[in-house]
């Protein structure tokens, strides 16, 4: 094929290098989470918030699942009860609040979000270690007798 045959929409080097580029920034921000938040308030809408998760009243767990100091998550729920002090629970969402990814373990007072370093207090869900800057949202629960429910 000439020059003079080639066709009018032909690409430069430039324009594919940027293109590819673009493609692969839009695929890494997708496996961050983006900064979409949206996500994050789905799963497990905070207390007062309704929602199908928050006022479905089955049952999380039993008090004696839940360590004291620390606590345990619930993916499927979308939710983290701890146990800050002995006969105190709390509950909040699964989320991290950086860029959505699901908080994976609670070790030392803190519940740990693997993707980029975020620590949440089991007391109250606040930061104690960025990137994250907002607290873990309350997930409004009951305890009756030795079971937790959502509420």
């Amino acid at each position: 094929m000439t020059a003079a045959q080639e066709p009018s929409h032909a690409f430069d080097r430039r324009t594919v290098v940027a293109a590819v580029g673009a493609t692969g920034i839009a695929a890494v921000l997708t496996a961050c989470g983006g900064s979409d938040q949206a996500g994050a308030s789905e799963a497990v809408k905070p207390a007062g918030g309704g929602g199908a998760a928050a006022g479905s009243g089955a049952a999380l767990a039993k008090t004696s699942d839940i360590p004291e100091g620390g606590g345990k998550i619930f993916a499927d729920r979308g939710v983290v009860v701890t146990q800050p002090t002995a006969g105190q629970f709390k509950a909040f969402s699964s989320k991290c609040t950086h860029q959505g990814c699901a908080v994976t373990s609670i070790a030392n007072g803190t519940i740990h979000c693997p993707c980029h370093g975020s620590q949440f207090a089991v007391a109250d869900g606040s930061v104690k270690h960025s990137p994250a800057t907002e607290p873990l949202p309350a997930v409004a629960i009951k305890v009756t007798g030795d079971s937790i429910t959502l509420a």
